[in-house]
């Protein structure tokens, strides 16, 4: 069955989450370690082809007057170079405050700060691609209206 993984792309580090093959929860994966696209690139390659994934929702890092900054670019730039090396759909998701309730939500699990810095990428991954999938549960055409694919 196939699956949709999530990614929160940040300078450093790349959450990854995986979507059950009932594509009705999300679950934490991984966090990559940026060290080059090529070797990113190979990461994401080797999850996409051991998982059987059909698509790809990635975070779009907005402003809250709902306008793409310096971040969002480079995000919409690594979407371009994405697309030319794997013929995935990709669709964007609003990634406003993820990171802020997934920091929320650990420190209130009591995960302490050391812990935090190494997962919170792959939880706020997971927020990113849940959020995704439950919008697409509830029917097509508003997911249809929210969603940017590329």
């Amino acid at each position: 069955m196939k699956r949709i993984i999530g990614l929160d792309l940040g300078d450093k580090t790349i959450g990854v989450a995986l979507s059950d093959p009932l594509l009705l929860t999300a679950q934490g994966l991984k966090t990559i370690k940026r060290i080059g696209l090529k070797k990113d690139f190979a990461q994401i390659r080797q999850i996409i082809e051991e998982y059987d994934v059909c698509e790809v929702v990635i975070g779009i890092p907005k402003n809250m007057n709902n306008t793409i900054g310096p971040q969002g670019e480079k995000v919409l730039k690594f979407i371009e170079k994405f697309q030319k090396e794997f013929k995935l759909k990709v669709n964007l998701e609003d990634e406003r405050l993820t990171t802020v309730v997934a920091e929320r939500m650990l420190i209130e699990g009591d995960v302490r700060r050391s812990k935090r810095k190494k997962i919170i990428d792959k939880v706020a991954a997971t927020f990113i691609l849940q959020s995704y999938l439950d919008r697409r549960k509830k029917g097509g055409d508003e997911t249809e209206k929210q969603d940017r694919t590329f």
